[in-house]
């Protein structure tokens, strides 16, 4: 191993591989069997589970980008299981939230952006080159593909997928399809579904359910109050 820093007060699990080149600095803990390749750096106020994959050249806990952050004491939580490829860039958080939350048995694919106080949820897909702004919430098993830019605060619902190269200006429903500029509903995420065990029953309650929302155009307060009392 060559060119190595880890401060003398960083906290290190058991069976860790590091690479050549990192740098993990002070105010860092790190959990047991997480491999952390080449040229990795891993910066101050970051936590990261056990069983993770940091891929090369990776920056964890960098200084948001984001002008209000005026050098407070902020934090990168990053959980278990997951897998962060190739010159991803995860900022740690602002005053407004404290932190960047990042849950277990994600994927985050090559040259992602994850902004300052974003909440990513558990097995989660990130494509590649997936730009996302500060204090966005991306729910469970959501799967956004390559090349979509994602405005600060928006939400996208659990079990939802973005198609590549969109444009993600609003919260994305839960369950669904999105694709097409400006961005719309193209139906539900049935693949998805079906790999998650969604029962087929379910699956039809959840079209059911969409149908009225997006294809009858009706009024959404009515259209809410009918699913409630229908569904």
């Amino acid at each position: 191993m060559k060119d190595i820093f880890i401060h003398k007060n960083a906290i290190l699990g058991n069976n860790i591989c590091i690479g050549n080149g990192v740098t993990i600095e002070e105010d860092v803990w790190i959990g047991n069997n997480t491999q952390i390749g080449n040229h990795v750096s891993i910066l101050r106020g970051s936590r990261i589970g056990e069983n993770c994959q940091i891929h090369s050249s990776a920056v964890l806990g960098g200084i948001p980008q984001d002008l209000k952050y005026k050098d407070e004491y902020t934090l990168l939580e990053i959980g278990d299981n997951n897998i962060i490829r190739e010159f991803v860039t995860i900022n740690k958080g602002t005053i407004s939230k404290g932190k960047t939350h990042i849950g277990n048995s994600n994927l985050i694919m090559s040259n992602a952006h994850i902004g300052h106080d974003c909440v990513i949820g558990n097995n989660a897909i990130i494509g590649f080159s997936v730009g996302m702004a500060g204090e966005v919430v991306v729910q469970d098993w959501a799967n956004i593909s390559g090349l979509t830019a994602i405005h600060q605060f928006s939400v996208i619902g659990e079990h939802a997928m973005v198609s590549g190269l969109s444009r993600v200006v609003k919260d994305i429903p839960p369950y669904i399809i999105v694709a097409h500029e400006p961005l719309r509903f193209t139906g539900l995420n049935t693949v998805g579904l079906k790999r998650r065990g969604f029962v087929s029953a379910k699956i039809d309650e959840l079209r059911a359910i969409y149908r009225v929302l997006f294809q009858e155009k009706r009024n959404t307060k009515f259209a809410l109050e009918l699913i409630e009392n229908e569904f």
